[in-house]
Order: structure tokens, then C-alpha cells, then sequence
């Protein structure tokens, strides 16, 4: 399964593209640091104009995860958060493949640098305890598939039962999905594609792309250069993006930092996270309709934006009951978009019960993340995962 910002289970998971915003000066921070990946938080989103009704009840916060399965999955994944000055990304800059020596950087655990899809059992690092690599319920999650091709149409009540939809979902949930967003799917499956044939490379050559500690761009397998247990069995490759750089940012970072051979794929992952940055316009306007605010206030607010793509890869898993493709977490952004393939494995926390979420063909999963629901109370962000798989897709 290939996701957007990707979370691939057994399989690939490309998380490609985390969009994090900044906001205005003016307010104090918000969220976990940690949650600030491309360039730093340093105040709140905006919030509703005074005329609008955006005090409400606190919802309660879900979970979300991945569990490990048997087979191959993959996401591609867009964070959104609100961004004041932003900087474009800086060019990638790999660690010495040889040694770590009088660099500053650690030497990798053993864990950063197997090949998860030769381990034919899975390593103690990457061991959870029962209650996290636990079973999902068979209740799928209830959540809306909602077409937001109203908002080109001008349909009157179309946008009325759309923010209606939206509403509902985000006060239980946060999740729901979208249709009619316009993105080309053969742009999508390309984007998929590229992320199948990346974390395909031999080991090596995936390894002149990994990630500097201290940076957000590059690869890393189960993030084993920043823990030493509870692994999650994926691997990632991470690379920044902004609509406004001086140059293509995306397409730069593969040829420079693979190759020349890789200009293609910096091509597509160039074109799909400007397509994901207007998607996350249209999901503001959405949450605009939702919410009572005045139509375009969160458009004009996001619009100036840094963001930080993820691909995220899952592979096959020989003891998926004993790990997780990644662990229980809220994202700390105002906003997710999540594109799956038909493999699923996405699950929420929601009463207790971790509820997957299936795959519906052609639409995109979106989720409120922290920095939004704190902001209005009204909306609530998921605790989510991704479950690992067994055999290959």
C-alpha cells in the first residue's frame, strides 16, 4: 500500500509529503516540538474571526496506528501545518558512508542498517509489548467519503451536506475521506510506483540518502539512529518542498542526492506535492463550512506554506502479531492527507477499540492533527497506527 505522507504496510509505504505550517506571530506555541520537522513552529494557527462559532465542547483525542501484517502496504501521507516565514528547504547533505568518525554523528544501531525484508524473524529492537501490537477490531471505522468537487461546482447544497459530513466526522473521529479532488491518478500511481522502486534499491544505495540526525530530509530504516526499542517496522524517506522556492526543491533533492538517473522520480514527487499542497487548500476550505467561518479565511491564512514529504515503506513481515509498521500516535500538524493502496492497515483508536480503516478506490484519507483541534476545540485529533503484514502484495 503506497500512502501520501506514507505509512506502507508489508509492503510500500510511501508517506510523501508532511506539509508543516507556521503560523503568525503573534500567539504562543502549541503542540510537541517534535512535530515541527521542516521549519519552526513558533506560534499558533489562526483562529476563527470573533464572529465566528468555533468555541465548542472539547472532543476527545484518538490514537492511530499501523499494525505489522503479511503483506506489502504502503501510504502516501500530507501533514498541514501553518507556517510564519518560511524557508525553503536546504539542500541535502549525506553523512560519509564509510565512517561516522570526528563527524558528530553516531554510528548507526544494527537495527538502521538490516535489510527488514531479509529478517526471517523479527529482531528484539523491534519487539512491542502485547497491549501495543495488539488485534484491531472487526468493526470497520465509520467515516464519510466526501466529495469536495462541490467546491468547484457552486452546488448550494451539495457544500451544505459536504461541511455537514465534515463536521460529524471530525467531532468523533477526525478521519474522514475525499473524492472528486481532482489529483491525476496515474500522477498518484506514478508517485506510488516511485516509492515502490526506491525502497526496492539494494540497501547501499538506498544509504547515500540517509538522513543527517538533526535534519528532517533523508532515509532512515525503523528510525533505529534515534531509538533503540520499540522499532517500528518500516523505513522512510523524507524531503522538504515549497511552492515558492527559487527552484524545483523536490526534483533538485533526488537528482542531487541520488543521481542524475533518479531526475524522473524528483519529477513526479515535484508535481505530486504541489497537487498535495492545493488539495490541503481545499480541505481548509471544507473545514471553512464546517466550522461557520468566512469562506477563504483559512485558504489565505495556509497559503504561504514549508512542508516536509514522507514515503514510508512496510515491509513483509514474518511475526506481524509481535510489532507494528508504526506505532500509536496523533499527528501534531493541523492536517493529514493519507493516499492508500488496497492493502490497508491504517487503524484509529476510537472508544476503546482500534477500528481499520479500508481503502475506498480513488479517494484520499484525511485527518485533524493537534495543532487544529487545539486550536477549536470542536474538532478532534485521531490516535492512529499502521499494522504491519506477512506476505508481499
Amino acid at each position: 500500500m503506497d500512502i501520501w505522507q506514507c505509512n506502507c504496510m508489508g509492503g510500500i509505504d510511501s508517506t510523501i509529503m508532511s506539509v508543516q505550517w507556521q503560523p503568525p506571530p503573534s500567539s504562543p506555541v502549541v503542540g510537541p516540538p517534535t512535530a515541527l520537522v521542516f521549519s519552526p513552529v513558533t506560534n499558533t494557527p489562526p483562529s476563527c474571526p470573533d464572529s465566528s462559532p468555533c468555541t465548542h465542547t472539547h472532543s476527545h483525542s484518538h490514537t492511530l496506528s499501523t499494525h505489522s501484517r503479511s503483506t506489502q502496504r504502503a501510504f502516501l501521507i500530507s501533514n498541514l501545518m501553518v507556517a510564519e516565514h518560511p524557508t525553503p528547504p536546504q539542500p541535502h547533505q549525506p553523512p560519509p558512508m564509510d565512517s561516522t568518525a570526528g563527524s558528530g554523528i553516531a554510528a548507526p544501531a544494527a537495527a538502521a542498517v538490516c535489510d527488514l525484508r531479509m529478517e526471517p524473524k523479527i529482531p528484539e529492537p523491534f519487539v512491542w509489548p502485547n497491549g501495543d501490537a495488539r488485534p484491531a477490531s472487526a468493526a470497520e471505522l465509520d467515516m464519510p467519503v466526501v466529495d469536495v468537487g462541490v467546491l468547484r461546482d457552486g452546488d448550494a447544497e451539495g457544500l451544505r451536506r459536504a461541511a455537514a459530513q465534515v463536521a460529524a466526522a471530525c467531532a468523533t473521529h477526525g478521519f474522514f475521506q475525499v473524492s472528486g479532488h481532482g489529483v491525476d491518478a496515474a500522477l498518484a500511481r506514478a508517485a506510488l510506483d516511485g516509492a515502490s522502486d526506491f525502497f526496492r534499491l539494494p540497501l547501499a544505495e538506498k544509504r547515500r540518502a540517509r538522513r543527517v540526525p538533526g535534519t528532517v530530509s533523508g532515509y532512515t530504516s525503523a528510525h533505529a539512529d534515534r531509538f533503540a526499542s520499540k522499532l517500528p517496522w518500516k523505513e522512510t524517506l523524507s524531503f522538504g518542498f515549497h511552492d515558492r522556492a527559487a527552484a524545483p526543491v523536490v526534483a533538485d533533492y533526488f537528482s542531487s542526492t541520488l543521481g542524475p538517473d533518479f531526475a524522473p522520480m524528483g519529477r513526479v514527487y515535484q508535481k505530486y506535492c504541489e497537487e498535495m499542497k492545493e488539495l490541503s487548500l481545499t480541505i481548509m476550505e471544507l473545514l471553512e463550512l464546517s466550522l461557520g467561518v468566512e469562506r477563504g479565511y483559512y485558504r489565505e491564512f495556509f497559503a504561504d506554506s514549508s512542508s516536509i514529504m514522507r514515503c514510508n515503506y512496510y515491509p513483509p513481515c514474518p511475526e506481524p502479531e509481535r510489532t507494528l509498521g508504526t506505532g500509536p500516535h496523533c499527528d501534531p500538524t493541523a492536517l493529514t492527507i493519507l493516499l492508500q493502496d488496497d492493502v490497508g492497515g491504517l487503524e484509529v483508536l476510537v472508544d476503546g477499540e482500534w477500528r481499520p480503516v479500508s481503502p475506498v478506490p480513488g479517494a484520499m484519507v484525511i485527518n485533524i492533527g493537534d495543532t487544529f483541534m487545539v486550536n477549536h476545540l470542536l474538532f478532534s485529533s485521531p490516535l492512529f497506527s499502521s499494522a504491519s503484514k506477512q506476505q508481499n502484495k
